[in-house]
């Protein structure tokens, strides 16, 4: 039985996972969970038991299963390592794990729909706020990642030399987020150059939002 990827359409961390799946040539079934029909169905008692966080990406193996897209990465780079999504020098490998880990772990967390539904719903901000909120955070991780881009002096036409890795695979979803929430990025000219070389790749193509199974018209 195929590998199986529980994903939603428009969540940039299952977005990261089914790069990484179509780079590496994975074979693998897409599973959608829709966070807004039917109450979630992320919410369901039969993807709760599965994983008890009740978010996507989840990625399963026959009995083996795993959340969180980070996690999911490593695992497939540990048991899929060719073609590779990490450098093989120690250095690069960190500048692509430094750039992927701006964005998972600063920037998405502060925007995903959980917490831009608690400002909405529960804090009562307006959608000028929250908009604000949202860019703020991107202008701020993109901000740095410019700067890391522009001091490299190894770079080439990705985030970390002339081949794909974690760090494309992060940033990608998440510019795609800043283009969807209207946030100004023409700031950030490097970040856009990257997108421009990974977003020619038939893995980045593959996985966009609006090719998938359960994509809905915007």
């Amino acid at each position: 039985m195929d590998p199986a990827l529980h994903t939603y359409w428009r969540s940039t961390a299952a977005y990261r996972v089914r790069i990484a799946l179509n780079f590496k040539n994975v074979d693998h079934k897409l599973v959608p969970i829709s966070l807004v029909k039917n109450g979630g169905e992320h919410r369901q008692e039969q993807f709760r038991d599965l994983n008890p966080q009740m978010r996507v990406p989840f990625y399963q193996e026959g009995s083996f299963g795993v959340g969180q897209s980070m996690a999911i990465l490593e695992y497939l780079e540990e048991t899929h390592p060719a073609p590779p999504l990490l450098p093989t020098a120690p250095h690069d490998r960190a500048k692509a794990r430094q750039i992927a880990h701006i964005i998972s772990c600063d920037i998405h967390p502060l925007n995903n729909m959980g917490v831009l539904n608690y400002l909405s719903d529960t804090l009562n901000i307006s959608p000028v706020e929250r908009s604000a909120w949202y860019s703020h955070w991107i202008t701020e991780g993109f901000a740095a990642i410019e700067t890391l881009l522009r001091q490299d002096r190894e770079r080439g036409n990705y985030c970390v030399g002339n081949a794909v890795s974690f760090a494309d695979v992060c940033l990608i979803p998440q510019l795609f987020n800043a283009h969807r929430f209207e946030v100004d990025v023409t700031d950030f000219p490097l970040i856009q150059s990257v997108a421009d070389y990974c977003n020619r790749l038939d893995a980045f193509a593959r996985a966009h939002p609006d090719h998938q199974p359960d994509a809905e018209r915007r």
